[in-house]
Order: structure tokens, then sequence, then C-alpha cells
């Protein structure tokens, strides 16, 4: 579905612009395409894929000659191996069934009595799955191989397709692959295998195609064996899905492209666990384990906007398990369960009640159901009323440390902390009053929420580096990414200071950085696209749009089309880039709560505030899910006014039209 008409020679620029110079390009049918050339050989990378009881990162790698190897890591979430003396303290909480499986499993063809060799490495898609294409070989058969993950079994799929570009028939002759082993673990034992399918001998006219598979497999005892049930259909059904919904209309495909593809990998890694449905990480560390920042803060609250049922159970299944280890007499909640219910190695405040608050009101907001919200509403006073009882004699909040968890010094009172208590003090007054809670309450949190503003100022805002923006501790003297948090929550007292600081001093090839005068050299070095993606979605919402658009079409380009590719990654140096879920979430919301700056004030209201760039004459986000509702919001340019018109998203019928010059947010209700 395409409504915007621009011109063909304004898209075609734009599309030539956006990929000049990247090893990726964007294809067709919702893809990247990566087209081999000695040029750019040899290279690397990984791609994760998960359903609720497997996740696989496929690696590949391609030397100078294009020739490929692949290695597929593949993880059984459920399946727990023993702890033995000799691992390491970490393990306790990284322990799943897992193993490595090189081309050494792939099963040999003859292709007229001589062994298939193929060609060499074509091009690679990348669509929510991965395909790998190869030259036509000396027999004249050409391969394609694609990987995915079974939906809900414990089953990835490698598909082999080969094709006769010939023009004779051939005799294919198959010898399959069985490999079988096992080990005891938590509950029993585990057998894991890799099975190949198809037929053992075929004639391929010219033109036709040959289809065979490798499954890798997992059971625990005497559970059935694994069969593929719709495996293909069922993940073609998934991706479907995230086409279908929160879809973004920009000038820029680089945008609409990573964004189609963070709601893919922020709504596939939620996993069957003790806990219910939950989402969890992955990164080939994380896995039927929720955090109160991944999961509680960073992607809950998206999936109201994209309408994904399973996402939203996983949000509660989050708030849920939090809610029941909160303690009566207002202990510091533990910030994680890692691998299901287990506690954490330390219980670290990280802000963590802040955290959640500000997750689970945004959440309860933007789904709009009543039940959902009540059912969350003792959780979320009682994070409000430990992060009252902390505050410290200037009235900011007291924490050990944030979601970085002691890897760099934030002194006992952080501006993240306390940053994300107001966004959860003003989420909580809207959320109160549809609730029809006392009067006293709601102004209490109104009076706390004015204090704790007052208080950041005093506190944290300081001049640093020459900018009057904020210091993260009492004590600190250079700047860090996590300034942008005031922004976030619409504080925008020291808005110009804070987005020169993010966009010039802090910004690198790769985003914000941590930090980049830090005494301490490897701090400079550090870089977690959590803080990146968080300072565009504030610099947005406080109105620097031309900034944000400029250094959100670098970002884009790099995590869409460049070298570690196709999504927004966790951190560097630590996990060497990995693709963690809750992040690619946060893409989505630096566009639906930034770029459009849509804020649910209750249970079918919200507000727009939307950042329309000046050399853009519209945009759209359509099939947007809030309050359980489908309607589309249109962004048009209309003189020194933009037209903003919500429409229902089935029959077009028009809902609201309002015009505004975006310098205030403006009312709608559904």
């Amino acid at each position: 579905m395409k409504t915007f008409l621009y011109s063909i020679f304004f898209l075609c620029v734009t599309i030539t612009v956006a990929q000049e110079n990247t090893r990726w390009q964007i294809a067709e049918s919702n893809a990247i395409q990566w087209a081999i050339a000695s040029s750019n050989l040899p290279h690397n990378d990984n791609i994760e894929m998960a359903g609720t009881k497997v996740a696989g990162i496929v690696s590949y790698d391609v030397n100078k000659d294009g020739e490929l190897q692949i290695e597929r890591q593949l993880f059984y979430p459920q399946l727990h191996p023993h702890i033995k003396e000799s691992d390491p303290d970490w393990y306790v909480f990284r322990a799943y069934l897992k193993e490595t499986y090189t081309d050494d499993v792939l099963p040999t063809f003859y292709i007229n009595e001589k062994q298939f060799t193929p060609g060499t490495l074509k091009e690679v898609f990348i669509n929510g799955m991965i395909t790998f294409e190869h030259t036509e070989s000396k027999s004249g058969i050409t391969l394609s191989r694609k990987l995915y993950p079974s939906a809900d079994q414990r089953l990835f799929i490698e598909e082999l397709h080969l094709t006769n570009t010939s023009n004779s028939p051939v005799t294919i002759v198959y010898e399959g692959v069985s490999r079988n082993a096992s080990k005891q673990g938590i509950g029993g034992t585990f057998t894991y295998s890799v099975q190949s399918k198809g037929k053992d001998q075929i004639l391929l006219e010219a033109g036709a195609t040959a289809t065979y598979q490798l499954h890798f497999t997992a059971q625990l005892n005497e559970e059935p064996t694994v069969v593929d049930d719709h495996s293909l259909e069922k993940r073609t059904r998934f991706l479907e899905a995230m086409q279908q919904n929160l879809i973004l209309e920009t000038p820029n495909p680089v945008f609409n492209q990573l964004f189609e593809f963070s709601k893919i990998r922020a709504s596939e890694s939620i996993f069957d666990s003790k806990l219910g449905l939950i989402h969890s990480p992955g990164g080939g560390r994380y896995y039927v384990g929720i955090w109160a920042n991944d999961q509680a803060e960073y992607v809950s609250a998206f999936f109201p906007y994209l309408g994904y049922d399973i996402g939203n159970q996983s949000a509660m299944n989050c708030y849920r398990a939090f809610d029941r280890v909160k303690s009566p007499d207002y202990e510091a909640i533990q910030y994680a369960f890692e691998v299901e219910e287990r506690k954490p190695p330390s219980l670290l405040d990280r802000g963590d009640a802040a955290m959640i608050a500000y997750g689970a009101t945004q959440y309860a907001l933007a789904r709009g159901d009543q039940a959902e919200a009540e059912e969350l509403w003792d959780l979320i006073m009682w994070c409000l009323a430990y992060n009252d009882r902390n505050l410290n004699e200037a009235g900011v909040v007291k924490s050990q440390s944030d979601e970085m968890e002691g890897r760099i010094e934030t002194g006992n009172a952080n501006l993240s902390t306390s940053s994300l208590y107001y966004g959860a003090l003003t989420n909580a007054i809207y959320l109160a009053k549809e609730l029809d809670k006392p009067s006293k309450l709601i102004a209490k949190y109104t009076k706390d929420a004015s204090q704790l503003k007052t208080a950041i100022e005093h506190y944290f805002g300081a001049t640093i580096e020459g900018l009057d923006t904020y210091k993260y501790y009492k004590e600190h003297t250079t700047l860090r990414h996590w300034i942008c948090l005031p922004l976030v929550v619409d504080i925008n007292d020291r808005a110009a200071a804070t987005t020169e600081a993010l966009f010039d001093r802090l910004w690198t090839d790769n985003g914000v950085h941590v930090e980049k005068n830090n005494p301490d050299k490897k701090v400079s070095e550090i870089f977690w696209d959590r803080g990146t993606l968080y300072a565009l979605r504030g610099a947005l919402r406080a109105g620097a749009t031309e900034q944000s658009i400029e250094r959100l079409a670098q970002f884009s380009k790099t995590r869409l089309l460049g070298e570690r590719v196709p999504y927004v990654v966790e951190a560097f140096p630590e996990g060497n880039m990995a693709h963690l879920s809750a992040e690619s979430g946060l893409y989505c919301r630096v566009f639906t709560e930034g770029l459009f700056g849509i804020t649910p004030t209750g249970f079918d209201s919200f507000t727009i505030q939307p950042r329309l760039p000046k050399d853009w004459n519209e945009m759209a986000l359509r099939h947007v899910r809030l309050f359980g509702k489908d309607f589309d919001i249109e962004i048009k340019r209309n003189g020194i006014k933009m037209d903003v018109v919500i429409k229902d998203a089935n029959s077009g019928k028009l809902i609201h039209k309002k015009k505004t010059k975006g310098d205030t947010p403006i009312s709608f209700k559904i």
C-alpha cells in the first residue's frame, strides 16, 4: 500500500542517496539484498531469529573467493544443563542447551554421478529469514539456502533448493544426514539432533527445482519426535502480521525498512517459560528471562501500538512477575528473573522501581484495557511509593546504579532514575483519572511530579564541558549519553544544549557514545544503541527536528545497510554488537513517540506533536493499534501549518482532522 504521491524523480533520488556506498541495498518484498562482488570481500556477519522454543544465530563467512561457510548456533531456552563446579559463576544465569553446527552437517549430492560442489555466493537476502543464492555450478545446478525458526517447536530449519539451470534433465542422488546426541540436564535427558529430509534419487528436468531440508531439533525425555508442522507457513504468517500493522510511511526508505525489520526483531524474541510467554533479549546470552529495563521499560509499552497479542501477553507476564516479588517493607525490587524464575546474582538497586513504573504506566495507557490497568495498579503504586521513600535531602531519587549495572560510575543518585520516576508520575496521573482513583492521590502525584521536576533542575542542572545541560550525578564532570532522559519525559529546560551534547560532542559513526572524555580511555570507546535511540526520541520530542533527522538517517543507514545488519544492536565492545531484541522496540519508539510525538493520555485519548522535517511534505503511521483500535495517522504540510488526519484504517472514514503549527501537543479521542 503506497499512499504518497511523490514524483518518480524525487523517490529515485531519495533511494539512491540513502543506499550509496553501502554493502546492502533495499530490495523488493520487504527485504535487503547484498549482491556479492570481489571488491567487498571477505565479509562476515550474523543474524538471530527466534520462535517460542528455539533461537538460532546464523553466522555467515564469505572468503575473498566468494566461498560461503555457515555456522548455526542453536539455543533451546527451556532446556537447562546441570551446573558443574568447573562452570563459571555467570553460567548459572545463562544455562541453556545449545549446540553449534558447521557446514559439516550438510547432506551430499551427486549430479549425474559426480559430487556436487556449489558455485560461489551470488547474493544474500534478509526479510525475517535469510536466503543465500549461489551462482550456477559446473554441473548446471544452482543452490539456494534459506534458514528460519519454527514458531512454536524446538525446531530450526534450513532449506536447500537445487535448480536445474542446464538445458537437459539431470539425475540427483542424495546422501542424507542423521546425527543424534544426548546429555543429562535438569529435568532429564536432552536429545538433540540434525536430520536431513529429501528423496534419495530423482530425475530433475531442465528448469525444475528439488527441495531438501535440514531439521535441527531437541527433545526432553520421552517427548514426541519433533516434526515440521507447517513451519514456513507459520513464519511467513508472523512476518505478514508484522507488515500489516503499524506501518511507517516517510520519504526515507531506510527509515521505513528498518522500522519494518525492528518490528520483527522486537516481536519474535518471546519464549515459553514457567512465567508464561515472556519477552527476552536473546543475543546468545539472555533467554527465558526478563529485566526491569529491557522488558518492563523498553519493549512492553511498544506492543500495544503494534497490536501484537503475544507481545501484550508477554508484557503482562513481565509485570506480574515483578508484582509477585514486591516487598511489603519496600526493600529494593529484584531487577531481573534470569533463567525463568531464578533471581539475579545480586539485588543491586539500579533504579528498577522507576523503570517498572514508567513502563507499566505507558503500557496500561496504550493498551486502554480497564481490567489490565486495574491489575497493574498495585505494582505501579508500590514502585512510585518506593521512589518516594528513597528521595534524598535534595529531592531526587537515590539508587546504587542504573541499567549499566556498575560498568561506569553513577554516584548514589543518578539522572536516569529520577527522570524515569518523573515520567512514571506524569503517566500515573492520567492513569489514576481513568481508573477513578481518589482525588487526594492524584493531587499527591501531581505535587510529587512538580517538586521532582524542580529538584532535577537544581540537583542535576549544570554547565558541563561548556554546555548548560546536566551532570549525570552530583560529582560528575563529563557528558554522558543518559543526559537525554529529561527530554524523553518532556523536561525541556536545557533541551538545546543537551541536544548539542548528544549530537555533536558525543556523536560518532555508531551513534551516541556513553562518554567521550572519561579518564578511562576504554569508556570512551563504548557505545550502547539504547542510548542513541533514547537520545533521538527525546530530541525529536523536544523539537530538534532537523538535527535529529540528520543523525537518525546516518545511524539508520549504518544499521540497515552497513557492515552489521539488519537490526540495531546492544553494545560494543561488550556483546560484540549483539542484536538484542528490546533495542529494536526502542527504534520503533523513536518514530511513534518521537517523530509523531504520540502520548497516550487515557484509555481512548492521546496527544500528538508531530515533527515534520522541512524537506518532507507528509508522513503517516497506518494501522496504529492503540487502545485495541485500528486507525491511521496522516501528517500533511499545509502552508506554515500541518494537517493531522485520523482515519479508520479499514474504511478510510475520517475520524478527526486538525491543524497545528507543531508548537504544542494537540489532543484526540478515539
